[in-house]
């Protein structure tokens, strides 16, 4: 074979190379290694840029200061500590360090107009924001769970939910978040990333990240797919399992006021479920169609903004003994205040 038969069938068989080869060929000869990308969040127009930094300063203040006030709540009254306060105060926690993930790094990208990412901190704001949301999925199914013992089995719960199993269930759930993300994150770096480097996302999710990859990603996205749906439909269905016997026992009361306060308990707790789950499965689960596509983000802002946002209000609050311990405080600071104002001042001593 001479040198013109070399000639002839290098291009060839360069051109039968599967799609994904080819890509690594062209980007072991060009070298082009990304190290930061930039994140488009919703737009690049400057008149929003205001607004939006406004909308979610206002909303990150809200959901820290809430979340925090029923974990100080839960962890100073004694009559709080209960296993459904206990879970709350998880919860309340979870989402505080949840929305921290996220929204302090959007607002300061409102403000100075940086969109940048290193790939190193994109990486990590994807475990720990991937993470809390894997724990609150656990935790969620961990608090239906807590309600089904308490509707449908009241003589059995205090028996079931003592303090050592609950602290079991609730590090259960935090264990397997920040376990099941450890495989998830640590797949991703062994991709290269050669462009382009903008992600058209708020925040450095998964499939905007593995879409700049160079190199075959079907073996990780076919991972992390089984990762997420276990995640998310197992809890899910669990959560769903539990509600479906509450719902039975609670029509099978014969007291109406019980009823209403079993039903005004577990509302709450659905509406958190329906608008956490249902956007996350959206995103992770369902085939990625055209449409779906279009709507990732703003499904994304449900799960990641709005549920943290939601949970002190409807979540906590909405329970006779949270709004009690909170008068209290509320008395107390009255109290403290007006002792203050009115405390006649010392009279300077006689020489």
């Amino acid at each position: 074979m001479g040198p013109a038969d070399l000639n002839v069938d290098g291009p060839v068989r360069e051109q039968q190379r599967p799609a994904s080869s080819t890509r690594e060929v062209r980007f072991k000869r060009n070298k082009t290694v990304i190290t930061t990308f930039l994140l488009l969040e919703f737009g690049n127009i400057p008149e929003m840029q205001s607004f939006l930094f406004l909308l979610f300063l206002v909303i990150y203040v809200v959901t820290v200061i809430g979340n925090i006030l029923i974990f100080v709540l839960v962890v100073a009254d004694r009559h709080l500590h209960k296993p459904l306060y206990f879970f709350l105060c998880n919860l309340s926690c979870l989402e505080t360090c949840y929305s921290s993930t996220l929204l302090p790094r959007m607002l300061s990208s409102f403000l100075t107009g940086d969109k940048s990412i290193s790939i190193g901190s994109c990486i990590t704001q994807f475990y720990f924001f991937g993470s809390l949301a894997v724990t609150e999925s656990f935790l969620l199914s961990v608090m239906s769970y807590d309600r089904y013992l308490a509707v449908c089995k009241p003589f059995h719960y205090r028996a079931v939910m003592n303090s050592r199993y609950c602290l079991q269930l609730a590090a259960w759930s935090w264990m397997n978040g920040f376990l099941v993300m450890a495989i998830s994150c640590f797949l991703i770096p062994q991709h290269s990333f050669c462009g382009p480097k903008i992600i058209d996302h708020f925040f450095c999710d998964f499939t905007p990240v593995i879409k700049l990859s160079c190199c075959d990603t079907s073996l990780t996205e076919m991972l992390v797919f089984i990762l997420s749906s276990v995640c998310a439909l197992t809890p899910f269905l669990l959560t769903l399992v539990s509600y479906m016997c509450i719902i039975t026992t609670v029509l099978r009361m014969s007291s109406t006021t019980g009823m209403q306060k079993a039903f005004s308990t577990c509302f709450s707790h659905l509406i958190v479920i329906t608008v956490f789950y249902g956007s996350l499965i959206m995103v992770y689960v369902l085939p990625k169609t055209k449409t779906l596509r279009a709507l990732n983000k703003v499904f994304s802002v449900f799960y990641t903004v709005v549920t943290p946002l939601l949970n002190p209000f409807i979540h906590s609050l909405r329970h006779r003994e949270v709004k009690d311990a909170l008068s209290k405080v509320v008395k107390k600071c009255e109290y403290f205040l007006k002792v203050r104002k009115f405390q006649p001042f010392s009279s300077p001593r006689r020489q």
